[in-house]
This record gives structure tokens, sequence and C-alpha cells, in this order.
């Protein structure tokens, strides 16, 4: 990350930024001190004066000086601009990542009213709600402020809603991580970028707004003053000296530049480079807990698995019609069929990961003894973040882009049996190795974005390996690899079931394939 961010501040756009950034708040911080009086301080003798080398931008009808008037208003007209903005981002964000975890019904309601929201135009809205508040400062900061959440919020449900379905939110539901987790672990750091710059010109936007309401005289009030009454002041004789106009719209138009300028290189400095949030990564696949009462004789137990999917017009089409098996313990089962014959359904539905818009029907669906046709206890989501790993068909897609993959290794193992980190680490680099990975040390140090296509899927399974799976799905886990990488990556699936006992749910699309790993032919 550091690397990333060092390259984007010495680039020419990082550097104008950074001048531009240290100018503007040099003039907020100090103006107020060193031409305040002038700004305020009223001589008669030199009202309405023009341009000259004592008033450069001239003087307004009270005699003060029109420059200094302009460097102090941007304190206020900036500050307001930031508030409102710090409203319309977190009552945005608040809104589209809660319509994304809401079920179905409330998620299409509240979408709703967001597009409603919308069909509003901002300017419009504001000055409703200015209309309710009143019009002064803080009035034009709320008033702007909630006009924007509308459009922060769609960005926001739509960034979210596809990073939602992505197969390392699956995985971290499978650990057991919550709701409040999922969001705050693996949605928001990866839809940041965009909503930095979202966010950068909404400022941008939010500034010229209360100037429009300032202008209007439904913001700040006298004897306050901002860039948007400067305006409204200088207007009636822009004809005579035309700066008193220009000057207040030429500190607007620089500050917006500014406030894009900076989201511009802050989002594109993050899409570059991933960033670590605080939040630990979750991961399936996990091992059980010592003291669990004796396992079943079959590890997985599916019996007349059927499952539906509404259609455009809302009525159920059923995808998955009877499906039965079961798996004991070292034991492979393989799942073969075409492209859309359920394959992938039907394990996800054995790991409790399929949508609220999937209707699962079943004598029984059972894992280790957990009904995975209901909803599971805060207990059984511990047991299955210890006890079931899924390896996806996209590696790259499957693990987190804004987390390292030694953190992804080691979250269940700290989350669930409250193992210390560095204990965590130390098993996650051992598992590394176990797997076929050189140089653990420095690979668990890195993204996945940094690592090979078959190198991402054996720290896949490794990640099932951080402690004892019951069982593992391997969905099409060698779709997108060579020939070569194939064999590297089952043989590390065949190792995984010899040393740990674990049962195998193996599915693809190759039958010849299925049939040997099931077979131990393969090799």
């Amino acid at each position: 990350m550091r690397s990333g961010l060092r390259r984007g501040l010495l680039g020419p756009q990082g550097v104008v930024t950074v001048l531009g950034t240290l100018a503007l708040v040099l003039v907020i911080v100090i103006a107020p001190h060193v031409w305040g009086d002038a700004a305020t301080t009223t001589s008669v003798a030199d009202r309405l004066d023009g341009p000259s080398a004592a008033h450069p931008f001239g003087t307004d009808d009270l005699g003060r000086d029109v420059l200094a008037r302009v460097l102090v208003a941007a304190r206020l007209s900036v500050l307001l601009a930031l508030g409102s903005t710090v409203i319309a981002v977190l009552g945005g964000v608040v809104l589209g990542v809660v319509a994304t975890v809401l079920p179905r019904p409330l998620r299409r309601l509240v979408s709703a009213l967001i597009d409603i929201l919308l069909s509003f135009p901002w300017l419009l809205l504001a000055l409703f709600f200015s209309v309710i508040w009143g019009a002064n400062a803080i009035g034009a900061m709320l008033a702007v402020g909630f006009a924007g959440v509308p459009s922060i919020a769609r960005l926001t449900y739509t960034l979210a809603s596809s990073v939602a379905d992505r197969d390392y939110v699956r995985a971290a539901r499978i650990a057991g991580v919550g709701r409040a987790g999922v969001v705050v672990r693996h949605v928001i750091p990866n839809i940041l970028p965009p909503l930095l710059v979202s966010t950068a010109a909404h400022a941008s936007a939010a500034l010229l707004s209360f100037a429009g309401l300032s202008f209007l005289g439904l913001g700040v009030q006298a004897p306050d003053f901002d860039w948007g009454r400067l305006l409204r002041e200088g207007i009636a004789r822009i004809y005579v000296n035309p700066m008193a106009a220009l000057g207040p719209g030429i500190a607007i138009v620089l500050t917006g530049l500014v406030l894009n300028a900076i989201g511009s290189l802050t989002g594109e400095t993050a899409s570059r480079t991933p960033r670590r949030p605080a939040g630990r990564r979750a991961r399936p696949a996990k091992r059980a807990s010592a003291g669990e009462r004796p396992e079943p004789a079959a590890v997985v137990e599916v019996e007349d698995l059927r499952v539906s999917f509404p259609d455009a017009e809302g009525r159920l089409v059923e995808r998955v019609r009877g499906v039965g098996f079961s798996i004991r313990p070292g034991e492979t089962v393989g799942i073969v069929g075409a492209s859309g014959s359920g394959k992938s359904v039907t394990a996800m539905a054995v790991a409790g990961l399929l949508g609220a818009e999937a209707h699962v029907s079943a004598a029984a669906v059972r894992f280790q003894g957990i009904d995975m046709t209901s909803a599971p206890t805060a207990a059984e989501r511990s047991r299955l973040g210890l006890e079931l790993a899924v390896v996806f068909q996209d590696p790259l897609t499957s693990l987190n882009p804004s987390l390292t993959v030694g953190r992804q290794l080691t979250e269940v193992s700290e989350v669930h049996e409250r193992v210390p980190r560095a204990r965590a680490r130390s098993r996650a680099r051992q598992v590394l190795e176990s797997v076929g990975i050189a140089e653990p040390h420095r690979r668990a140090r890195q993204y996945p974005h940094q690592l090979s296509g078959g190198m991402r899927q054996r720290a896949m399974i490794g990640m099932g390996l951080m402690g004892r799976p019951r069982l593992v799905i391997a969905d099409e886990p060698t779709t997108a690899l060579d020939v070569t990488v194939q064999r590297q990556v089952l043989r590390v699936l065949h190792e995984a079931r010899r040393r740990t006992g674990s049962a195998i749910l193996f599915i693809s699309h190759d039958i010849a394939l299925v049939s040997g790993f099931a077979t131990g032919s393969w090799s």
C-alpha cells in the first residue's frame, strides 16, 4: 500500500493535488487571523472602490476589502460543504448497506424509496429541506446533506450488492461471520475506491449548492458571509467592478477542482493497491472442538433434496429434483453434470449458502447432525466455521482482495478457537507450506492478486486445513487452471483427505476427472 500511495503522490497529478490541498488548508487556517480585520472593518471613504494595489478586488458598499472577504469566507464555505458531505455519505452508506442485507421484500421497498427520491433533482430537494429547517447556515447544511443521501445510497447499494455475491463473502458466512461482520470486513473495504471518488465529487457539488442557497438568501445570513453571499453582493455591480463577483466564483471553481482531484487521487491509489482493514478475514472450513458428542456414521446425509427459484413472473421453477446421497469420513463423492444442471446449487444447499430467494425442501439435509435447511444457531454456526470447507471455482474471486493471504487463513482460528494471533500466523505459514506453497513467510504477507492461479487455489485449500474439517466441498476447483496446475491442486486435495480423514464432495463437468479423483487413478 505504501508503494502505491508513494507512486500516486509523486506523479504529476499527485503533486498538483497535494499543493492545491495545502494551499486550501493554509487559507482556511490563517485567513481569518491575517485578513479578518480587512474583511469586516468598514470605511465610508473607501466604499465601492474599483480594483487597486491596496484592494485588488475592490471594496464593497461598506468599504470592506473584497479579496479579504473572499479569503476569510473560505473557512465557512468549505466547512459547511464538508459537513453536508459527511451527512450525505454516512446516511447514504448506512441506507445502501442496510438495503443490501435486508430480506428480499424489504430490500425492494427500500430500493424503490431510493429510486423515488432520486427522481427529484438534488437542488430541488435541498430547497425543500431548507424551507423545513429555515434560512440559516445550519439549516442549509442539513438540507444539502440530506438531499445528497439518495445518490450515495444508490451507489452504495449497487456496489454492495455486486460484492455481496462474491465467493469470499459466502466463505465468510460459512465461517460464522454475522451480517455486520461481513459488511464491515468484506463489503465496505472492497467498495471504498468508487465511494471515495463519489464523496469528493459530492463535496464539490455541495460547495456549489451552498453557494446557490446563499445566493438565493436561503443559506448563510449576515453578519456571516460565505462565497455564495459574496456572489449575491457582487453580482449587482458586475459591470462596474467585475472582480466583486468573479472573485468568489473563482474561489468556488478552484476549491471544487481541488476536492475532485483529492477524490480521484485517493480512488486511484486505493484501487491500485489493496488496503488492509482493521477487521479480520473469514474463511470456510475448520476443525471440530474437543468434547463434542460422537459424530454420526455419515458426515453428510441428503435425502430427496429439491431446490426451486422464482422466475420473472414469480412462479417457482424446480432446478434440483430428488437428489440424495451420503458421505462417510474419508470418502469422496463426485457430482457430475453439464453447466446449469444444478451441481453447484446442490453443494450450496449442503453448505447452507443459498440465498433467500431459493426455496429448499428435503426429507433431510444434515451435516454432522446440523439441519442445513433451517437457520443455524450461534453454536452451530461456530461448528460450521470449524468443520466445513468450501473451495470455490474461481480462486481470484474467492479471496478477499483487500486482505492478505495470511490474514485470511488466520481469522477463523482467532475468532472460533480463540487462538492468539501469533500462534495463528505461525500455523498459517505451516499450512501454506503443507499445500506446496514455497516461501510461506513471504506469501502470507502478500495479497491474492500477487499469487498465481495455482497458488491461490492451494491457499484456499489451506484455509480449510487451518483446522481439521469434516467435509471439503470442491466446486470445480480446477476449471480455470491448466493441466499441470490441475494435477498439483488435486494432489493437494488428496493429501489433505489422507491426513485429516475428511470427506470430499467433488463437483465437475468433467466425468473423467471426477472418476479419476474419486478412485485415486488421476495421478
